[in-house]
């Protein structure tokens, strides 16, 4: 085993990494008490868990848009200072428990931040017809690299195929599931 790789068939595959089913309910016991209004919003991928929390509503008026985005920025500023050698802690065991990094993020009215997330070299074979689409968007000045053009294309799928990837990872759950019943052939 070499880091979370392992040598086999074919070349250096990815190894299999804990499950986190229950991260939701390890955050919600270990985060402390009043930091988010909420139950924080918790994503999980291969690589990374994403906590992103409510942060209490501000008060006061303020002059205009852009002074109120300033505030909330602001507060997520001081919150993220205020928390730090606390959340690090907590990532260090959620990182040894779930055996992925952590990120960190809050929200306050409009404005959402997340600290230090995770950015994955991802393997890509792409035909030429394909890169072509990611050359566009670099020339027309829509991203600076392939790389940023890819990234921009995924967010724009992931914004419009929405309640489709939606059914996707339930659908995906639900063999897990199945599989998971079935008997122990280890």
């Amino acid at each position: 085993m070499h880091g979370r790789f392992a040598r086999g068939r074919g070349g250096w595959q990815q190894a299999e990494v804990p499950s986190a089913d229950d991260a939701p309910g390890w955050f919600a016991g270990r985060l402390p008490d009043g930091w988010f209004t909420g139950a924080p919003q918790i994503t999980v991928d291969r690589e990374e868990i994403v906590i992103v929390g409510e942060l209490p509503a501000l008060e006061g008026e303020f002059a205009d848009d852009a002074a109120r985005a300033a505030a909330e920025s602001g507060r997520i500023s001081r919150f993220r200072e205020q928390t730090r050698d606390e959340r690090i802690e907590i990532a260090r065991q959620a990182e040894h428990r779930y055996g992925r990094k952590v990120a960190w993020g809050a929200k306050l009215g409009g404005t959402t931040e997340l600290f230090t997330t995770l950015s994955a070299p991802v393997m890509t074979r792409l035909r030429q017809s394909e890169r072509l689409v990611l050359d566009t968007l670099v020339d027309a000045g829509v991203a600076r690299s392939r790389s940023e053009a890819l990234a921009w294309a995924v967010r724009l799928v992931g914004e419009h195929a929405d309640a489709w990837l939606t059914e996707l990872r339930q659908a995906m759950q639900k063999v897990n599931d199945v599989r998971n019943q079935g008997p122990d052939l280890g």
